[in-house]
């Protein structure tokens, strides 16, 4: 599976941005789709992901109530809407995506084996 992660760019705190998720060469039908960002200096860590079939979702604690994931059938995409943008959120983003893993494992990284090639995201102040 080649994903490939978009929808970034610079943007204002307090404002919104959409990231786009898509798959090329396989449907996401079987996969759960996970977006992660990274910081400067920082390590990976987990923004929220989606289970494709049912749709059950989970979000880091610090973007509960500001971030939304949602997928889109027809397109084979998985979006992040990210509202109330703040400079902390300020990272690259990457869209990653497994067939097999378990509820369990959604936040962590080394447990999603096909990953996009991340979305710079700049909120400033």
């Amino acid at each position: 599976v080649q994903l490939q992660a978009s929808g970034g760019g610079p943007v204002q705190t307090g404002g919104s941005l959409r990231l786009s998720c898509t798959a090329s060469g396989r449907t996401f039908r079987r996969y759960t789709v996970g977006w992660f960002r990274q910081a400067p200096g920082k390590e990976r860590e987990f923004v929220a992901t989606i289970k494709w079939s049912g749709g059950a979702t989970s979000y880091a604690d610090s973007v509960k109530g500001r971030f939304s994931i949602s997928r889109d059938t027809a397109e084979n995409t998985v979006y992040l809407q990210m509202n109330s943008l703040k400079p902390e959120d300020t990272a690259v983003y990457y869209c990653a995506a497994d067939g097999t893993i378990i509820q369990s494992s959604w936040s962590n990284p080394t447990a999603y084996d096909y990953w996009g090639q991340g979305t710079l995201v700049t909120v400033s102040s």
